[in-house]
């Protein structure tokens, strides 16, 4: 299975609207629930008035499109990393899995997957 890094810094954030988000921006994901409403962006796209934010995280996708019929492939490439002491903060698409890990922690991420047999690209 091949991971692709995702070359800029990441922002996990809470914001008080949608309106607050720019829709044009090539690379975000919102999550709302009846308690919040999340954002997860490049650094430099965040919204200047958030509720709470933080900064500092790098992500990598699993490349390809993955079917829903797939079982344990998130978990297992956790797992490897919580092995490793190792937080992740994870978002899904239809297509694929994406997972952050803070910057500091990034390229021993990426290791420790390529040493559990992930191929990481690029």
């Amino acid at each position: 299975m091949e991971l692709k890094p995702l070359d800029y810094q990441l922002t996990v954030c809470k914001v008080g609207s949608l309106r607050d988000i720019s829709l044009d921006d090539d690379f975000f994901f919102i999550g709302k629930t009846d308690e919040e409403l999340s954002l997860v962006c490049r650094t430099e796209h965040a919204p200047q008035h958030t509720a709470e934010r933080e900064d500092g995280w790098r992500g990598f996708r699993i490349e390809g499109v993955l079917d829903f019929s797939l079982i344990g492939i998130l978990s297992k490439l956790t797992a490897v990393l919580a092995e490793e002491g190792i937080g992740v903060f994870a978002v899904s698409t239809y297509n694929t899995d994406y997972i952050l890990v803070k910057e500091e922690r990034f390229t021993e991420a990426l290791e420790a997957l390529g040493n559990a047999g992930y191929t990481v690209a690029g």
